[in-house]
């Protein structure tokens, strides 16, 4: 018996320092989620704004301000992350700030290392019911996910990601869906090229002024309407 006893304490002891070691994979964006928590503490942002997040389409939203100067809004995009980072870090760059409408633009990193668009919608859900547990009345919408002409494989996955997204959210109260795909594809079905960057992946000055006009409606919606 005192064996026994001794062998499931040695095992606890081993356990639990290797449970302890083991970190996120979002814990890699931790200098730039600091580097906004710096940020924050010198320029704070405003309350009720409109906060964009999410992967590089949104980080590279450089004229975000300008585009929508009728509203308060803030940029809170890191390039690379997908859609688990932005459930990750929640509670310190969308919790805080308390904003009144959230744009959401992640997935397509995650469909380009393989995740699955079943994966993707439930990591979506789990960033919904995350933020509503403490900002239960804010507006959430998901901007569609690509197409662009570097992943034009991975459209169908693509399709198939906004498809489960666009449900769940048809499903749900104060949510918006904002179709940003069709937009971009020309005659032949393919996307524009003068809607990108060299990368082809990236959207060009072009394409961000489709976006602007997409999203101007939603954001009309949630802070002008009654």
């Amino acid at each position: 018996m005192k064996q026994n006893i001794l062998a499931g304490i040695v095992a606890v002891s081993i356990t639990v320092p290797l449970y302890a070691s083991e970190k996120s994979p979002s814990e890699k964006w931790e200098k730039t989620i600091l580097a906004f928590e710096e940020a924050d503490k010198t320029n704070p942002p405003p309350l009720e704004a409109a906060l964009f997040i999410g992967s590089s389409t949104i980080k590279l939203w450089k004229t975000l301000q300008q585009d929508f100067p009728e509203y308060k809004v803030i940029n809170r995009g890191f390039g690379g992350s997908q859609m688990a980072d932005a459930v990750y870090y929640a509670d310190r760059i969308v919790i805080p700030y308390k904003p009144k409408m959230i744009v959401l633009y992640s997935g397509s990193n995650d469909l380009n290392v393989r995740k699955t668009p079943e994966k993707v919608c439930e990591d979506f859900k789990m960033f919904v019911e995350k933020v509503r547990a403490k900002l239960p009345d804010v507006r959430i919408a998901f901007m569609a996910i690509g197409p662009s002409l570097a992943r034009w494989a991975q459209v169908e996955k693509q399709k198939k990601t906004n498809e489960l997204i666009r449900q769940y959210i048809t499903q749900s109260a104060n949510m918006d869906y904002i179709d940003a795909f069709d937009v971009f594809l020309g005659p032949d079905g393919k996307p524009v090229e003068k809607f990108f960057v060299k990368d082809k992946l990236h959207n060009s000055a072009e394409g961000y002024k489709v976006r602007v006009e997409l999203v101007r409606p939603y954001l009309k919606k949630c802070f002008e309407s009654k």
